[in-house]
């Protein structure tokens, strides 16, 4: 498919292939206009006179900040873009300044952080208006826009007092999409308020990090200051990794984040473009691929052999979810090469010797670590069956080859069968969360038992609010946590999975230290934000991003196995539905391809354990549907009796059927 064609498919795609309406648009955290106003007045300190009339829709009303005060404005969720505001008349020697944050924690005349972390939370400061203040409307430069906050403080900074008003913030996240609102997917779950808007926090995370091309985060802007117009790619919209940083590619972020954007908008622009950018950067004669996107600062000298196999992994879910062979096309020679130099890294032990140990912030990624060759298998696969689908037949044969005896060599070495767990290299006895949680989601287990050990294994690690991840101490990571919530399901461990949804998305949503709208990038064991803070964040608590799309797994694991809707072929000219109810009794959801609306309903009957599925498919697709259980039996389809003992009914046509079974 041309590239001009492919652009011109994904604008129209959300405004013909909206979801259908119903509750659970009440849990869309998106707004409805691309102008926003703040909704409540959070703090103030001083003399602040009129300060209600600083809310909502009201123009012309205005609001006095007496000389050296502040007033702290709530936006009602996270938001970000560029400020306006309206001054009156004011006194020569008046000056003012604005600060931002995500949370209630760092409300004050300074901003969070988002530049450099550092111990006093003070980096980033705050913004000053020109001096003398200006008469009228005053918007701030693009370059200062502030990419995620939801709490804005205005200070007088002077002994004058500064007369303000008409407060206004215009959203620059997802600059393609006029409404923000028209999700091309929907899930729901009745009387689950807490699973439904975890997946709509999901997506609307992965919006506020869509951004314009030109609208990264510069690296080394001065102390006191931050901007936000340093070009990251070749094309916008792109996907990066947080609203308020780090605002650049991240391969390892996207294996997370694109399936959301499938499930939800349909928006695979900004991926397809951030793959674009890693493969312009891989390094010539080589093949390595750079630890993230367009940032010396960052790539200089780091090198990370499991964000090289992420990008990888993301070409086959770009093309899985998006159909566009021809831009696969353009990158295979650097694709194939980047496959070369990763199994160029395997030694005599038949595993992945790991040269580039950086990764999303674990330790001791070195030597035969288990998640970077679990992930190496997966680009085994995904290369295979990428290259069947470009007719390169033989080079095909050998990767799936390599990747059958990859698999039993990872199984050889690494495997502890006295913990039930693999373990993080030959050399430890640590059983990292993210190998493990790999190795059950890209079949590397060899059984059914093998996964539910590793499940029931993962467990030991949770406290009251999620996984502790033993390969980074005092760490609940919501990006490996996301593959871990796979993994049970994988293992068919519903309930388990559904209650790690509830304790850590449920915590991210809940906590009064967030915004309860979009996505924490981590936290500690006990919730607070000094997220990695030994480990690279300085103990800066304020640096910790609040909206960032690694955090998002919930979203799309909700609707490929709890609503038990995927696609097992291009766009979903195949499709899987095998739901994973675990104690739910009705779930509804679907997507939108470019094949057209994908819709699944089911609900349980308490008591004989009848599920009962209401399919509507496009034309000319097949599939299969999958009774839960492992006894579960087809009853019927469309009225008629089918009676099929094995619980798999398959080559399903197209259009809209209700299936019900009996789970066992």
């Amino acid at each position: 498919m041309p590239r001009s064609f492919l652009i011109l498919f994904f604008f129209i795609g959300f405004s013909f292939g909206v979801a259908p309406k119903g509750p659970w648009d009440g849990f869309n955290l998106a707004p409805s206009s691309k102008v926003v106003r703040p909704i409540a007045v959070k703090k103030t300190q001083g003399t602040v006179t009129s300060s209600s009339k600083l809310l909502g829709n009201e123009t012309n009303s205005f609001a006095t900040i007496e000389g050296e005060s502040w007033i702290t404005l709530d936006f009602g969720g996270e938001v970000g873009g560029i400020v306006s505001l309206t001054l009156g008349p004011n006194s020569p020697n008046a000056s003012l300044s604005l600060a931002f944050t995500e949370s209630p924690l760092f409300i004050g005349p300074i901003s969070d952080d988002s530049v450099v972390p550092t111990a006093s939370n003070s980096y980033d400061g705050a913004l000053a208006l020109p001096s003398p203040l200006p008469t009228g409307t005053w918007t701030m430069p693009p370059e200062r826009q502030r990419g995620g906050f939801r709490y804005l403080t205005i200070s007088s900074t002077s002994q004058e007092a500064v007369i303000v008003g008409n407060i206004s913030a215009m959203i620059t996240f997802m600059p393609h999409w006029e409404d923000l609102r028209a999700y091309t997917g929907y899930f729901y779950a009745p009387g689950e308020d807490l699973l439904t808007k975890a997946w709509y926090s999901g997506a609307y995370t992965v919006q506020t990090d869509t951004i314009p091309v030109n609208a990264g985060r510069q690296p080394s802007s001065p102390p006191g200051t931050w901007l936000n117009n340093a070009t990251i790619g070749f094309h916008s919209p792109i996907l990066v990794d947080g609203a308020k940083r780090d605002r650049t590619v991240w391969p390892g972020d996207m294996n997370i984040a694109v399936p959301t954007e499938f499930v939800s908008t349909f928006d695979l622009m900004p991926a397809r473009n951030g793959l674009e950018i890693l493969f312009s950067e891989m390094e010539p004669g080589t093949g390595r691929l750079p630890y993230s996107g367009k940032r010396p600062a960052i790539n200089a000298g780091y090198v990370s052999d499991a964000y090289h196999a992420h990008t990888l992994i993301g070409v086959h879910t770009y093309w899985l979810y998006s159909g566009d062979l021809d831009w696969v096309q353009t990158v295979w020679a650097n694709y194939s090469q980047a496959v070369g130099y990763l199994a160029g890294r395997v030694d005599e032990s038949g595993l992945l010797d790991v040269l580039g140990t950086n990764d999303w912030g674990r330790v001791g990624a070195t030597g035969h670590n288990a998640p970077a060759n679990a992930l190496y298998n997966r680009v085994l696969n995904t290369a295979t069956e990428l290259a069947n689908a470009l007719n390169e037949t033989s080079v095909a044969a050998i990767w799936a080859q390599n990747a059958t005896i990859h698999k039993q060599h990872f199984n050889d070495l690494l495997w502890d069968d006295a913990a039930g767990l693999y373990r993080d290299n030959e050399t430890t006895t640590l059983h990292p969360e993210d190998g493990n949680s790999f190795a059950i989601l890209y079949n590397l287990t060899l059984n059914d038992t093998q996964a539910q050990r590793i499940s029931e294994g993962l467990t030991g690690n949770w406290n009251e609010l999620g996984p502790v991840t033993p390969e980074l101490a005092d760490t609940i990571a919501p990006f490996v946590a996301g593959f871990e919530l796979q993994a049970h399901f994988v293992a068919n461990e519903d309930d388990r999975a559904l209650e790690l949804i509830r304790r850590t998305w449920g915590y991210m949503l809940t906590t009064n230290l967030s915004v309860q709208s979009t996505l924490l990038e981590g936290f500690t064991t006990n919730g607070s934000l000094l997220y990695r803070s030994a480990d690279g964040y300085n103990f800066d608590a304020a640096y910790t991003s609040h909206a960032h799309g690694w955090s998002t797994g919930a979203t799309s694991a909700l609707t490929f196995y709890v609503l038990g809707l995927t696609v097992t072929s291009p766009q979903g000219k195949t499709w899987q539905v095998a739901p994973h109810p675990g104690q739910l009794n009705a779930v509804e959801g679907g997507f939108t391809t470019g094949l057209g609306w994908f819709g699944v309903k089911w609900s349980v009957t308490s008591g004989n354990h009848t599920i009962t599925l209401n399919l509507d498919i496009p034309e000319g697709t097949s599939g299969t549907v999958i009774i839960p259980g492992t006894n579960g039996r087809i009853l019927s389809m469309d009225g008629t009796e089918i009676n099929r003992s094995n619980g798999i009914m398959e080559n399903i046509p197209g259009g809209k059927h209700v299936v019900v079974g009996i789970m066992q």
